[in-house]
């Protein structure tokens, strides 16, 4: 009913078979608007509204909180690809 609504979503994206070229891309939402996102290419964090430049600006002063969002690259993205996406590719 009435009330708010916030979440936060994880993608990896990534095109290559080697995984060169994957991406974490963490986001926030904030009923069903992404305030503020992170992009492990880019580095830090993205606001993409007026809250969400707060929030990102706050969030990249923190030098222990970029590098362990740097490091979901490779903990995360590349490590669950490497197990699942071979079944994945096989199948095809």
């Amino acid at each position: 009913a009435d009330g708010y609504y916030q979440y936060m979503t994880n993608e990896c994206v990534y095109s290559t078979s080697d995984y060169s070229d994957m991406v974490y891309l963490p986001s926030l939402s904030f009923n069903k608007d992404v305030f503020v996102q992170f992009n492990s290419t880019v580095g830090k964090f993205v606001g993409l509204t007026e809250l969400g430049v707060k929030n990102a600006e706050w969030l990249n002063k923190d030098q222990a909180i970029l590098q362990q969002m740097k490091a979901a690259v490779d903990r995360l993205c590349r490590h669950n690809a490497q197990i699942w996406d071979p079944s994945v590719r096989d199948k095809a």
